[in-house]
């Protein structure tokens, strides 16, 4: 029996990244890029009516076999309003789409199993179903693997757990890094730790996030191990010090924007940092109360003017700043 070619497709889930990578396969299937672009059309499914989506999938192709129809939210926005006429009416169309129509519901959430648009693909209309997740922090440093292998490179474990760490599992940027450390290394040894030290400009950051967990649950110990692990990595105790008034200001910020209903993607383009420090911040400013930021920030200011004027050795200001703050209530 021949296989059934999907006339709509839906891809839903929170993996964002994945998501983009399987809709770039399928518009490589449809045809050239030049004619593709002539033939695909984009709705905003949080606006779209079903007027506008039949208009474009039953639009006839412009010197090509196919037209590419993409929609952003639209299953996911008629499953909130629970749209019943909306919905039933797509559900009734979505059977008869046009042999030279692929339409492809995006949905940045995962869709509840009794969607009627699910359902209509369980019982037997030519639709296809994947949902993309993320994977957890067991999975990724075996997706980094995978990934570093499809660049044709290979990666010691430690490193493929180091970078999972640091990055998390911010899975386009993880791309780039690995794309930059496969480069690097010509795929002719496998990547390690130095080369992830070397090259990944997230790995210091991601360890004074670590003193600051530290000083955030007030374990002193913890915090002072990692302050004389980067000193004896070779850090300048000044040069941590601007590090941790850096981070004790941005989370001052991060703090400020999130009272003010911002969500940690929205801070990221306030503040103009990438995604994965800002959420960061936004998990260690709970560890702190604004007066509390305040004061720390005021502190180390006078603590830069006392090492900076003689008074104080950096390392020991900065032994000092640790063990003060780890005990602060």
């Amino acid at each position: 029996m021949a296989k059934v070619t999907p006339t709509f497709y839906i891809f839903h889930g929170t993996d964002e990244f994945t998501c983009a990578e399987a809709v770039a396969d399928l518009k490589r299937r449809l045809g050239p890029p030049e004619v593709l672009a002539l033939n695909t059309t984009y709705l905003d499914g949080r606006k779209a009516s079903l007027a506008d989506l039949q208009h474009a999938c039953d639009a006839i192709p412009f010197l090509a076999e196919k037209r590419l129809i993409i929609v952003e939210g639209l299953l996911t926005r008629l499953n909130a309003r629970s749209d019943k006429h909306y919905l039933d009416a797509l559900c009734g169309y979505l059977p008869r789409l046009p042999e030279t129509t692929r339409l492809v519901f995006i949905e940045y959430e995962a869709l509840p199993p009794t969607h009627p648009v699910l359902k209509l693909v369980e019982g037997g209309a030519r639709g296809y179903v994947r949902q993309f997740n993320p994977p957890d922090s067991k999975e990724l440093p075996g997706w980094i693997v995978k990934r570093v292998s499809k660049y044709g490179g290979k990666i010691e474990p430690g490193a493929a757990h180091q970078l999972a760490a640091v990055i998390g599992a911010d899975l386009r940027l993880l791309d780039q890094e690995i794309l930059k450390l496969v480069t690097y290394t010509n795929a002719a040894r496998p990547i390690t730790q130095k080369d992830v030290e070397l090259l990944v400009p997230y790995v210091q950051a991601a360890v004074v996030f670590d003193l600051v967990d530290a000083l955030g649950r007030r374990d002193g110990r913890a915090a002072a191990n990692v302050l004389h692990r980067l000193l004896d990595a070779g850090e300048h105790p000044l040069g941590l010090l601007a590090m941790i008034a850096r981070q004790f200001r941005l989370l001052l910020l991060v703090k400020e924007l999130k009272a003010q209903g911002l969500s940690s993607r929205d801070a990221a383009q306030a503040l103009n940092l990438h995604p994965f420090p800002t959420g960061k911040l936004y998990e260690q400013e709970v560890y702190f109360t604004a007066a509390q930021l305040e004061s720390i920030h005021r502190h180390l200011l006078n603590i830069d003017l006392a090492v900076k004027s003689g008074e104080i050795e950096a390392e020991v200001a900065l032994d000092l700043l640790v063990a003060g703050l780890a005990v602060q209530g």
